[in-house]
């Protein structure tokens, strides 16, 4: 990377060894016969993985001083059918979770789903029109923590009802978070999810919006995952559903959180049109700067 000027979505020095080490674990169980370790430098592979999220380009369109579009998407398909992009995603989400005062597993998650259009080369039988919103496309699922961290994430078409989304959404967070023994859900999901949680162990509570109070306030319990909903759409390769694939698009919801959960650990900010790098601070630095200025002023300093 030292030989190429830096993108806003590279990794920092520390955000790369709080990922390093799964990455190097992965690598040294596929030795190649000659011995050779690769082409490509894995570090760079995650920075073009990241600018593809942040910038929502297609892979044909990654800029030329990083990795070739083919080498990246073959290690992406890689990590996402071997779950490697969901084991660094929660180890970093067990670190956020520790260095906020909580155990690494949470006992609590707010459920909440999300349609958007998918482009083209999506599958039709992926795909479907939203009953409620009007909307063609597909419907993203995601349970997260009460920090909003996610927990679960399920990427199916839009015509498919929000009770079978909680209910599948209930069924992995029994599975991969056997901890959670509480869950908030919107007025949506019906009676089905709140007896299935129940099968589970979990007990399901449908947090009503009041309808006395007029424009936006936000929803107890629920407005947490809503502002990751909203958070992961700054990575604009979520704008639109462009997997061919639902588990492409899980895949970079994963990503993306990733992306979030390293700059939170790090102290770091993506540099926005208000904060233009000053000469002689490199990018990282400039970042990190802001992002400590930002966290200074939400404390009122």
């Amino acid at each position: 990377m030292g030989e190429r000027s830096t993108y806003p979505s590279d990794v920092s020095d520390e955000a790369w060894e709080l990922i390093r080490p799964v990455i190097t674990a992965w690598k040294g169980q596929r030795p190649s016969v000659s011995g050779h370790q690769g082409r490509y430098d894995m570090r760079e592979i995650v920075n073009a993985i990241l600018y593809q999220a942040r910038t929502g380009v297609q892979w044909r369109y990654l800029p030329h001083d990083l990795p070739p579009p083919s080498a990246v998407y073959d290690y992406v398909g890689k990590w996402r059918d071997d779950g490697t992009d969901q084991t660094i995603h929660d180890l970093l989400r067990w670190q956020v979770r520790e260095s906020r005062g909580r155990h690494e597993d949470p006992s609590a998650v707010v459920l909440d789903t999300q349609t958007v259009r998918a482009s083209v080369n999506a599958p039709k039988d992926t795909t479907g029109l939203d009953p409620g919103k009007k909307s063609p496309g597909r419907k993203r699922g995601i349970a997260t923590d009460v920090l909003g961290l996610l927990i679960a994430v399920l990427v199916v078409a839009a015509n498919v009802h929000d009770n079978a989304i909680g209910t599948a959404l209930l069924d992995k967070i029994a599975t991969e978070a056997p901890t959670v023994t509480k869950a908030w859900v919107d007025a949506g999901l019906k009676n089905t999810v709140i007896e299935h949680g129940a099968k589970l162990g979990i007990d399901v509570d449908v947090v009503q919006r009041d309808p006395q109070v007029m424009g936006f306030v936000p929803v107890p319990k629920r407005w947490v995952v809503e502002q990751t909903l909203g958070t992961l759409m700054l990575h604009r390769r979520l704008f639109r559903d462009y997997g061919t694939l639902p588990a492409s698009s899980a895949s970079m919801i994963h990503w993306s959180m990733t992306d979030i959960m390293t700059r939170r650990l790090t102290a770091t900010a993506t540099l926005t049109w208000r904060d233009p790098p000053t000469s002689g601070t490199s990018g990282s630095e400039h970042a990190r700067a802001a992002g400590e200025d930002r966290g200074q002023a939400g404390r009122g300093t």
